[in-house]
């Protein structure tokens, strides 16, 4: 099985192209597996990253919004560092299902359009977005709702796909039965990202990108792809950002 790769590599170097689903609905049958799924080069990618975003803030009372929450993956970790509030938001609710059975009272919200019209402005400290940003569409539209309902000096933390591995084809896609799935991805460049949160006030105070390289290796070897290595060695597979405003 291929793929712990494919989520982050075109789909056509392992089989003939795979259909697309909106993200809702295809989070929506992934969420019954999504906690149980083997090793995967972005998910462990993705907790390095975001334990680094995680040390340029300090949580202690703040109030946190996860959007695209999952089914709070990273939530045993925020929460070692004492919120007062912590709420998720997802386009899905399986995961969101799913994220009330490991953490009985957790604020849900289910996510019907980029508005956030039912937040009032201000009721947030801090925004985090995982492995999210590329299933937004309107992304300006995104943005500029999320700085509402962060307080005035709020942080944002953003990990995602790197948006050059994506433009190249790269593909999310899971396992359900014997069916691969496809969840629908746009191309937003991390500078375009930075410019809208910018018009908001926002500065970058930390930014990383991870490439393909020796240490991942043996993810590709497992899968018998050392061609797909040697074709993406040195490509950026994931960034992390962190945005204040003061």
């Amino acid at each position: 099985m291929l793929s712990a790769l494919k989520h982050i590599l075109p789909t056509h170097l392992f089989h003939k192209p795979i259909p697309e689903k909106e993200a809702g609905e295809a989070y929506n049958i992934w969420s019954v597996q999504y906690d149980a799924q083997p090793a995967n080069l972005m998910m462990d990618l993705d907790e390095q990253v975001f334990g680094r975003l995680l040390d340029q803030v300090d949580l202690t009372g703040k109030s946190v919004a996860d959007i695209g929450c999952g089914t709070g993956r990273h939530w045993a970790k925020m929460l070692q560092h004492h919120p007062v509030r912590l709420a998720g938001f997802d386009v899905s609710a399986g995961m969101l299902e799913r994220l009330r059975a490991k953490f009985g009272s957790a604020e849900t919200h289910l996510i019907n359009d980029n508005l956030f019209s039912d937040i009032p402005s201000g009721s947030f400290d801090v925004i985090v977005s995982t492995l999210t940003m590329a299933h937004i569409q309107n992304l300006e539209e995104a943005l500029l709702s999320w700085s509402c309902i962060l307080k005035q000096k709020g942080d944002i933390l953003i990990t995602d796909f790197h948006p050059d591995a994506l433009a190249t084809g790269g593909k999310r896609t899971f396992k359900s039965g014997n069916q691969t799935i496809a969840i629908k991805n746009f191309v937003h460049h991390v500078n375009r990202i930075i410019d809208i949160l910018a018009v908001s006030g926002f500065e970058v105070t930390y930014s990383e990108q991870i490439p393909v390289d020796e240490s991942m290796k043996h993810y590709y070897e497992q899968y018998n792809a050392l061609h797909v290595y040697e074709k993406f060695e040195g490509m950026p597979m994931i960034y992390g950002l962190h945005l204040q405003r003061k």
